[in-house]
């Protein structure tokens, strides 16, 4: 992937992030268009739009940009079939310890370790699941082991890509107030347009790679959201 523009990162005062007519290139194929965004800390964002809108890509280009200070929950989960629940949850934190650690971990998992991730596992109601095998689980257990995930990570920004689609609606709702809780500023890409009216301050909508809405939720309804599905 290919960006261009001016990037402005401040992780100290606001805003935490700005994009200046920023593109992005895939093979030769522009993937987003004059993307000016800025970003400020405590911001709860819905990210909207068609399949195939740049939602995705956007919210790459902006994991690329922050990735210190970031948790990202893939549309794909980005989770490791052949391992345990636990130690995908683990993974959030590898970077904490030593390679040697994380090998020792591996073959015997720490106490310590395994009840932390269990803290976790269960405000997302899988602590029944902590050793079972990731590829034996339902869709939605595996969205949830990948909000676990991010939530094991922490950081001050979490971007999520679609990640309640598996889940049914009452579970969907308590997710993303728990990220919303968890983490000072989010940044949710999301097909339900009442999910995204109720749980964000403000709506940002791609068409064709280009930002064509930017408006706080509350001047919104979901008929202004869904005409971002028409053509």
């Amino acid at each position: 992937m290919g960006s261009s523009g001016l990037i402005v990162i401040d992780t100290q005062t606001q805003p935490l992030l700005s994009l200046v007519n920023a593109e992005v290139r895939y093979q030769g194929n522009v993937a987003l268009h004059d993307i000016n965004l800025t970003i400020q800390k405590g911001e709860k964002i819905a990210l909207i739009g068609r399949s195939g809108s740049g939602k995705s890509t956007l919210l790459k280009l902006i994991y690329e940009t922050l990735p210190k200070i970031t948790a990202l929950v893939p549309q794909d989960e980005g989770l490791v079939e052949s391992l345990s629940v636990y130690h995908n949850v683990y993974m959030g934190r590898l970077r904490a310890h030593s390679w040697f650690y994380n090998l020792l971990n591996l073959i015997r998992p720490f106490k310590s370790r395994v009840e932390e991730v269990n803290a976790i596992l269960e405000k997302v109601e899988l602590q029944d699941k902590c050793f079972d095998v990731v590829k034996q689980l339902s869709g939605g257990q595996r969205q949830r082991t990948a909000v676990a995930r991010s939530l094991y990570q922490g950081g001050e920004l979490l971007l999520a890509d679609e990640p309640v689609s598996a889940v049914d609606e009452l579970q969907a709702g308590r997710l993303l107030q728990m990220l919303s809780t968890d983490f000072s500023t989010t940044l949710f890409a999301l097909h339900d347009t009442q999910l995204a009216l109720s749980h964000c301050t403000r709506v940002i909508g791609l068409h064709r790679g280009r930002i064509v809405l930017d408006e706080p939720s509350e001047h919104l309804s979901a008929a202004d959201l869904t005409r971002l599905y028409c053509d």
